[in-house]
């Protein structure tokens, strides 16, 4: 009797134990761990605790398009996505992500709330503005808001832009512009025409968006 209620306690701690291990872990290949428990042990450690990351290294997710998230956490797990993030962070961390896991992910940082981000200078908010609002017409390039909505919340596949990092922003149209580390997206052909002074305007109009 005494045998049996011993394997019972030692059962019941193991349990205890492996809860409590699954409420830290940062195991990525274990389905088994929680979606927020991934974000707060693993993503944290770049984008922030609530995808409010701090800084312009990385991006911020907070009220991201889930759509949009699942997308990039798929091509940087087939490897898709080769721009320095994927092969220096992104593919290893994604490589072990099931469906549901990425499907979580991505629900958790779309619920999350996107704080301001720093101000920036007024005369490149006026022509960040101007550039989103209505494109580039003598240069053909159409107007942001076309795809990711009046106040750059994002629409489904096309990302919320509102509040990130502006050097994060001008780096991707770069990228987009010059290089084929993002295949499969329309950017490369909108962005083309843009000068480095329109990237750099409507890069810092988007991180201090008006609320």
């Amino acid at each position: 009797m005494n045998g049996i209620s011993l394997l019972s306690v030692l059962a019941l701690l193991a349990t205890a134990s492996a809860c409590s291990n699954i409420e830290r872990s940062r195991d990525l290949a274990n389905p088994n761990v929680p979606p927020a428990v991934t974000a707060m042990q693993v993503c944290s450690i770049c984008h922030g605790m609530d995808g409010n990351s701090g800084s312009p290294n990385f991006p911020r997710l907070a009220g991201q398009q889930a759509a949009y998230l699942v997308a990039q956490l798929e091509h940087f797990r087939s490897q898709q996505r080769s721009d320095p993030p994927g092969p220096e962070y992104m593919w290893g961390i994604s490589h072990h992500l099931t469906d549901g896991q990425i499907k979580g992910l991505a629900e958790y940082f779309a619920k999350q709330v996107p704080l301001p981000n720093a101000p920036v200078d007024a005369h490149l908010m006026a022509a960040g503005k101007s550039i989103y609002d209505n494109g580039v017409p003598e240069q053909n390039v159409i107007p942001c808001a076309a795809c990711h909505g009046p106040k750059a919340q994002g629409i489904e596949a096309f990302p919320r832009l509102a509040h990130q990092h502006a050097d994060y922003i001008v780096k991707q149209l770069n990228i987009f512009q010059n290089t084929q580390g993002r295949p499969g997206t329309p950017m490369e052909n909108i962005v083309h025409p843009l000068t480095g002074e329109n990237k750099e305007a409507v890069a810092a109009y988007l991180q201090a968006f008006p609320d």
